[in-house]
């Protein structure tokens, strides 16, 4: 095993290409992850679209039946270590799975990793495909791919700890059934292949056996996820083992600092270089280039790099057979070169990657010509001698195959070779495929293309557009013969690819688009996102597509976003806001309050905390709906020694203990780096208040700043929060516990502890049920001994005269609060900000009648007989209540009859006339709800957001405006507004004896 591992073949197996796999071999980013369903999608797309999200705690190859390590559960470690019988490696072409899988095999047969393993039996899926119809027990199998151990008994499985790998099921084309298969459980019994590997997974042959199963995404679910108890997946290079990759490969240490250079420029090669196999490609090219003329133009896109490989394989081959003759070697090239790319074109329709002798012949490639297995095809064309000697073929990588289907679809159209052009023309006559013109021809590619659901000829069309290129084609043109150069059909091609974002495509298509006018040396869609996201002014309407796009361009740029506020964009869906997230993870402030977002989302900000250098300082998540499943993410993200994370937000996110149990671990941490925390208004109570208390506790916590308001706390929770702050590891300077029962017992335990030796400097404490009582007894504390403290908010309390005046006594403080005395009941949810709001008779249209009160308004046929009042609505059947909406307001509303609108609005409304300034939600200084029976719709500054309801569903709303945040929720129908003055309630009611009441709530 040893003899037969320690070496890499990279590209084909031959003695040039044989690298000892010790002195190359970087580790590889595999990562523990269950996916939900199956990615069909593109493998390249797929890890496009997973730029800089790895993870920064990977699995090393050889504890891959091992569970991750967890400080302080060694015992349950062992327990779990029983549990991992059988592992799902996945990762695209080329990303690493063999090398990681012959890693493994070289470490144990040198001794270094798993020596408590006996045997280790590895089985290629290419192989297997040989004799899937063979008989076979799995002893006789075993002692056919190991010829060196003949004479091993039948009987030794069971008493030797065995290690069975079977490499590349996407490759497999064995039929496994786990439903009514035959049952085996001796290893001498004969059977079919497939009903052995089916045994063998279910665990009724061999029970004690470790499986290791590697994979493409796409193939994973051939095996039901009942029999995976683990499920892994390699992500490739990350940028610092790219660069270790190269300066390993690369002697001269020149050489190799200016390839890394020109990589890391040209972006969608830094991005393919995750892909091992595209690293190995890379330095190939760069280093054939730089060789030859220092000054030479360096490949900037993915066609010119396999173009390049492509004329380097041919130079090398011409240099082998120079005595022959240079005409007959040229046509002997293209013969070959043609041939080879017919059969990428036909087997990649076909959806094969792998081949045998009876695809070869298919496509008119004799396996016998000995031209076939020299020069360019040894190194893009893989062949291999597998189990008695039978061969099997592929191309090193997917994107090879890909990139010479491209090839032969456009010698094709230069030569007209109609057949293959009516695949993209469909429904045209031989004669017009003929004689279609190139623009029209790949507008027909690009829809066919277009219509994939799982992208599998993006890539293949985005070398179709890079061939079409006339520099690219004059480098192709011993293949190609003619060449076509038309600039008005090049300007009609990109014109095509720019009309795809009007079109409606998916997201995904229209980058792809976009990669495909970046091959085709067409950056303007790029430059054009860039001038928008460096303009001050962002008012331009994003459709999905575009979001994807800037969200792309954030995270290519060099360059750092010191501020992505997702509210500057004008985006009016949610999915539009959640395309953006990605951005995160190349900005140092993250602005992403009520964008709708929920746990699941929070895996994408947490890996942007755990990836190398992350540049985030400060993160605002609040107002999602993230419970405690996202707490929990964020807080792994937190533990990451690459987090740099100051300041979090996660007020109203829904969290409750158990992601508080979270949060205050990674706290806790060593690694934290957190300063300031809000958790204001979730539903932690005293048992998430004493979880905090006890990491202020840690010695590692760092916070200066808690807040707390809204979070149902009691003097419970309030007295273990009052013992941190006396813990002289407390860094605590600012603590929010406003809105929370504390009451008086509460504050007492503030007043017993603020002389002690903290640092507190802020204590907010407004609307906590405490009485003068408890006013007293601070500032008894105070005066007696003055403390660090020098603001203290006590509004929205009940201190009495005497409250007051003792309070105002203090002179050290800078900042007091006393304002609003009264008491607010603490409740869970949006009614603890209720207020009673009356309608102003000043304000109501002549054809509006107030009743209750002033609490209803019902619309007449006769006018009424009010005085004439300037903020009387003369012409809009409207109404504004009489007080000004402050803080953090709620309210509720019944309305009757054919419809009505409920409505926020500044006072500073038009109230004369018909014009849009006057209408309730038709201007950019109110906001409205428009009520009916089987529609909701929310209007702001003209714009319209509709949601249909079940007839009769909702004749009660309930508006909550925080006017601190600038946000206003009729439920589940929002916008948002940055408010800069006071705001009034309002309603129209525009059909006759349609009303709207302002009801009473409940605190």
């Amino acid at each position: 095993m040893k003899n037969k591992y320690e070496s890499l073949f990279e590209g084909v197996k031959l003695l040039e290409n044989q690298t000892l796999l010790n002195r190359i071999y970087t580790q590889l980013y595999i990562i523990e992850g269950e996916s939900e369903g199956v990615n069909e999608e593109h493998e390249v797309l797929q890890m496009e679209k997973s730029y800089r999200t790895l993870q920064d705690t990977p699995i090393n190859c050889n504890d891959i039946f091992n569970p991750l390590p967890e400080p302080g559960y060694e015992e349950m470690r062992r327990e779990q270590k029983d549990k991992i019988k059988t592992v799902l490696t996945k990762g695209i072409a080329g990303i690493g799975k063999t090398v990681s899988v012959q890693k493994f095999i070289l470490d144990w047969a040198e001794g270094k990793a798993n020596q408590d393993v006996d045997f280790m039996f590895v089985l290629t899926f290419r192989e297997l495909n040989l004799i899937k119809d063979h008989q076979y027990s799995l002893h006789r199998l075993l002692l056919d791919f190991q010829p060196e151990l003949q004479d091993l008994d039948s009987k030794i499985y069971d008493e030797c700890k065995v290690v069975f790998i079977f490499d590349g099921l996407d490759e497999s084309r064995i039929k496994l059934m786990f439903s009514d298969s035959q049952k085996v459980s001796d290893v001498t019994e004969i059977s079919s292949v497939g009903v052995l590997m089916s045994n063998l997974l279910k665990g009724d042959l061999l029970p004690s056996a470790l499986i290791w199963i590697t994979t493409r995404p796409a193939a994973a679910n051939q095996i039901p996820s009942n029999y995976i108890n683990r499920v892994t997946e390699i992500q490739g290079f990350n940028d610092p083992q790219k660069e270790e990759y190269f300066r390993k490969r690369i002697s001269d240490e020149h050489q190799a600092s200016r390839i890394i250079s020109h990589i890391r420029r040209a972006r969608s090669l830094h991005i393919m270089c995750h892909i091992p196999v595209f690293c190995w490609i890379s330095s190939t090219v760069l280093q054939n280039i730089l060789k030859q003329d220092l000054s030479a133009e360096i490949p900037q896109t993915l066609t010119e790099m396999y173009i390049y490989f492509l004329l380097i394989q041919t130079n090398m081959r011409n240099q082998k057979y120079e005595e022959r003759d240079p005409e007959k070697l040229l046509q002997s090239n293209r013969e070959v070169i043609v041939k080879l790319a017919e059969l990428a074109f036909s087997q990649l329709m076909k959806g094969n990657v792998m081949f045998y002798e009876e695809d070869l012949r298919e496509s008119g490639i004799d396996v016998n010509d000995a031209s076939v297995y020299s020069g360019i095809c040894t190194e893009i064309f893989r062949e291999e001698s597998v189990i008695y000697h039978r061969k099997v073929y592929s191309f090193v990588h997917l994107s090879f195959q890909e990139f010479f289907a491209a090839l032969y679809v456009f010698y094709c159209y230069l030569h007209k070779n109609s057949e293959v052009l009516k695949m993209f023309l469909t429904g045209k006559p031989s004669t017009q495929c003929e004689n279609v013109t190139l623009d029209v021809f790949l507008k027909e590619a690009m829809n066919k293309a277009l219509s994939s659901d799982n992208g599998h000829l993006d890539l293949f069309l985005r070398f179709l557009h890079g061939v079409s290129l006339e520099s690219n084609q004059r480098l192709l043109q011993d293949v190609l013969i003619h060449t076509e150069n038309n600039p008005e059909s090049i300007k009609k091609i990109t014109q095509n690819l720019k009309r795809g974002q009007k079109n409606n495509v998916s997201p995904e298509r229209w980058m792809n688009l976009t990669h495909c006018l970046i091959e085709m040396k067409d950056n303007s869609v790029i430059k054009e996102m860039q001038a928008f996201l460096n303009s001050k002014t962002k008012r331009k309407k994003l459709s999905l597509a575009q979001c994807s796009t800037l969200a792309n361009i954030i995270l290519m740029s060099e360059e750092v976003l010191d501020e992505f506020d997702i509210k500057q964009y004008n985006i009016n869906t949610r999915e539009g806001r959640w395309r953006l997230l990605p951005a995160v993870r190349n900005c140092r402030k993250a602005f992403l309050a009520g964008c709708n977002l929920t746990g699941q989302h929070c895996e994408i900000v947490a890996s942007a905390l755990q990836s190398s250098n992350s540049p985030l300082r400060e993160l605002d998540l609040s107002k999602n709906h993230l419970q405690d499943s996202g707490g929990k993410l964020l807080a792994a993200g937190l533990k990451s020694p690459n987090c740099q994370l100051n300041i979090l937000r996660l007020s109203d996110c829904l969290v409750k203990e158990e992601g508080c149990a979270a949060l205050t671990s990674a706290l806790s941490s060593n690694l934290s780096h957190l300063r300031e925390l809000d958790l204001s208004n979730n539903h932690l109570q005293d048992s998430g208040g004493k979880l905090l208390a006890a990491g202020l506790k840690s010695p590692n916590c760092q916070l200066n700043i808690l807040r707390l308001s809204g979070c149902l706390v009691t003097a419970e929770g309030c007295a273990a929060l009052t013992s941190a702050l006396s813990s002289n590891l407390s860094h605590l300077r600012e603590l929010d516990l406003s809105n929370n029962h504390l009451q008086d017992s509460g504050v007492k335990l503030f007043a017993a502890v603020l002389n002690n030796p903290n640092q507190l400097h802020i204590l907010r404490l407004s609307q906590c049920l405490v009485t003068e009582e408890g006013c007293a007894a601070l500032a008894s504390a105070l005066s007696s001994n003055p403390s660090h403290l020098r603001e203290l908010d006590l509004s929205y309390n009940h201190p009495g005269d005497s409250g007051v005046k003792v309070l105002k006594q203090l002179k050290h403080l800078d900042k007091l609060n006393v304002d609003h005395g009264g008491f607010h009941m603490i409740t869970a949810g949006l009614h603890k900000y209720a207020c009673d709001l009356t309608l102003d008779p000043n304000t109501a249209h002549t054809e509006l009648v107030l009743s209750e009160e002033n609490r209803k308004v019902t619309c007449v046929s006769e006018r009424q007989s009010y005085p004439d009042h300037p903020d009387r609505f003369d012409e809009c059947l409207q109404v504004l209540c009489s007080e000004s909406l402050t803080g953090r307001c709620y309210w509720e509303t019944e309305w009757s009859g054919a419809g009505a609108e409920i409505a926020v609005a500044y006072k500073e409304i038009k109230r004369k006339g018909w014009s849009a300034d006057c209408w309730f939600g038709w201007n950019v200084i109110s906001w409205s709800l428009r009520c009916s029976d089987h529609r909701f719709i929310a209007r702001h500054n003209r714009k319209d957001t509709g949601i249909s309801a079940a007839s009769g569903s909702c004749k009660r709303v309930g508006v909550f405006l925080d006017e601190s945040s600038g946000s206003l929720s009729f439920y589940s129908v929002s916008d948002t507004h940055t408010l800069t003055q006071p705001l009034h309630a309002g309603f129209t009611v525009y059909y006759n004896n349609s009303s709207v009441s302002l009801c009473h709530t409940k605190h």
